[in-house]
C-alpha cells in the first residue's frame, strides 16, 4: 500500500540524463515511491496483500529492499526509526493480548487495495478481537 506514494521534493544540483531525459539544473522532482511499490519485476502480486514478498524458502523473514515506504537515500523520513519501534511495540502488544478472528471466511477476503487520488489505500475489514486468558 502506498498511503503517501510521492516523497518530499528533491532539487536537482547539475544538469542530469535519466532514461533519456535531460534534466536541467535546478529543476524540482518529485520521486514517485508508488512505481517501485507496484513493479511487478520486484514484487510478487504487487496490486495484493502478499506476504510472501517479505518470506524466504524456509518461511523465514527477509528483507524486501524494494520497500521504500520511509523513502530513500539522504532524505529517508526522520522518524523511521521511531515508527517501526512504535509499530512493533502496538502490535506485539495486541498479539499478546489478543486473538483475532475475521467475521468471514478468508477465501472470501478481498485484499485488493482501493485506488484514490492520492494513493492506493487498504480496503477495511471487521473482525472479532478475542482476549487471550
Amino acid at each position: 500500500m502506498d498511503l503517501d506514494p510521492i516523497t518530499i521534493p528533491h532539487k536537482i544540483m547539475c544538469d542530469t540524463e535519466y532514461n533519456g531525459y535531460a534534466i536541467p539544473k535546478g529543476v524540482t522532482v518529485f520521486p514517485l515511491l508508488s512505481s517501485v511499490l507496484i513493479d511487478p519485476k520486484l514484487w510478487k502480486n504487487p496490486n495484493c496483500f502478499y506476504p510472501e514478498n517479505f518470506l524466504d524458502a524456509d518461511g523465514r523473514f527477509q528483507k524486501n529492499d524494494a520497500f521504500v515506504v520511509f523513502g530513500m537515500g539522504k532524505r529517508v523520513c526522520l522518524g523511521e526509526a521511531l515508527a517501526r519501534i512504535e509499530l512493533f511495540i502496538f502490535f506485539t502488544s495486541l498479539l499478546q493480548h489478543f486473538t483475532f478472528r475475521a467475521t468471514v471466511p478468508p477465501e472470501e477476503l478481498d485484499t485488493t487495495p482501493t485506488n484514490c487520488s492520492f494513493g492506493r489505500i487498504p480496503c477495511t475489514y471487521n473482525c472479532y478481537a478475542i482476549p487471550r486468558k
